[in-house]
């Protein structure tokens, strides 16, 4: 279903109550190589920083049992036992979050599942001997499997999942139902485009998370290696895959990212559209729109798609004045020194104080090459870039400042 412009709410009850708030802060709470630092203890210990700072869900990597160390290769789905610690540890974390009012949100990984045995075709794709035993119709015909074929991109390499057999959507919303007995709240949808929205749709009305979103990540539109002006198609795509969870879930505006990491190296000109709006999808569906610099694959040591170093207190001051819904990323905020982690916090607060939230208005006052200046929710006004600027009148106070950026409120 196509849209653009205007916000649509019709109150889903208990699992739209924080999208109608508007107020959420996500703090993605790791990175590529947690797994290797005794993750679930060394978080426990940081709670009451998170709390401290504002955060409302902190989002974990895989907790079950994986092939892979990271997590995203899951097998047996009802262990908790994990390279980022066992399922005591994770219980207590989890455990301390709730004392401190911080959803954990879990990271589910249903486009595809690591087979224990081999079936047909001689590959992985028989589930014996764990929970979920499920046989070869539950892989796609696709990846070597007796399912129907994807309703969605193919993961490569491994089974993946066919989310069109009733069995395998019974079974895996009885284990999203557990993993809210266990203390999971929130959820993040991986791979989301491997498989149509619809499901997703589904498993939010089965295990009613508080919150989701959906990591929907396709190419923006490049002339080469030059970003384009133009994003609407990409950012249409990820509205359409909102639209069809029946606007259940959020996503990661990745329109955002890709146009704000290219606009802070000196193309500020790119973060107003050709209708005068921010040009991702908070440009269109603010209260869907999770906006964020940089994540596990894109940053961290993979780095596939990293936003550039020496920006990122600007590109923070850009998310967290404006609409949507501001994502932080574990390694900005814990890894890169108290400087850092202390402007993220007065931003926060800033945001926090004046009431921001992810439908809060926006005029762009300014959009060049070196400047970038808005009012939002007529009572908070920022600028980025290198370009000196600051707003007009007597009653705006200087509430935050630091390389390239500067923010202030009546």
């Amino acid at each position: 279903m196509g849209f653009i412009g205007i916000d649509r709410d019709d109150g889903f009850q208990q699992t739209q109550i924080a999208i109608n708030n508007g107020r959420e802060i996500l703090l993605q709470a790791f990175n590529w190589e947690s797994r290797k630092h005794d993750w679930w203890r060394n978080l426990e210990k940081k709670v009451p920083d998170m709390a401290k700072s504002g955060i409302t869900s902190a989002w974990l990597p895989p907790a079950t049992d994986s092939f892979s160390p990271e997590g995203y290769l899951p097998q047996n789905l009802y262990s908790l036992h994990s390279k980022y610690g066992s399922e005591s540890l994770l219980k207590a974390l989890l455990n301390k979050m709730k004392q401190y009012n911080i959803r954990p949100m879990a990271d589910i990984v249903i486009n595809h599942r690591v087979g224990t045995t081999k079936g047909h075709g001689g590959r992985y794709n028989r589930y014996d001997g764990v929970p979920l035993s499920w046989n070869e119709r539950a892989v796609t015909s696709c990846t070597g499997g007796l399912g129907n074929p994807s309703t969605g991109d193919n993961f490569h390499g491994v089974p993946n999942i066919d989310h069109t057999q009733d069995f395998v959507r019974k079974d895996i919303i009885g284990w999203l139902k557990w993993l809210r007995t266990v203390g999971f709240q929130d959820f993040r949808f991986d791979f989301a485009r491997g498989y149509s929205a619809k499901y997703v749709k589904e498993y939010i009305e089965g295990a009613k998370p508080i919150f989701s979103v959906g990591e929907y990540w396709d190419s923006c539109s490049y002339n080469g290696s030059y970003l384009q002006y133009n994003q609407d198609s990409h950012r249409q795509r990820i509205i359409n895959w909102i639209d069809a969870t029946g606007q259940l879930s959020t996503a990661f505006d990745f329109t955002t990212k890709g146009i704000l990491q290219e606009a802070v190296k000196g193309q500020l000109w790119r973060l107003r559209d050709a209708q005068g709006k921010p040009p991702g999808v908070m440009g269109w569906w603010p209260s869907r729109a999770v906006t964020f610099l940089d994540n596990h694959d894109t940053g961290s040591t993979q780095g596939h798609w990293p936003f550039p170093s020496n920006h990122v207190m600007e590109g923070y001051a850009y998310i967290l004045t404006h609409p949507g819904i501001p994502s932080i990323f574990y390694d900005h905020f814990y890894d890169w020194g108290s400087v850092f982690h202390d402007q993220i916090v007065k931003l926060i607060n800033v945001r926090k104080q004046q009431d921001i939230t992810s439908r809060s208005s926006i005029r762009i006052l300014e959009a060049q090459a070196n400047l970038y200046a808005a009012i939002i929710g007529e009572k908070l006004c920022m600028k980025i870039g290198s370009g000196s600027w600051c707003p007009k009148g007597p009653e705006w106070k200087l509430a935050a400042h630091g390389y390239q950026y500067a923010v202030w409120h009546k």
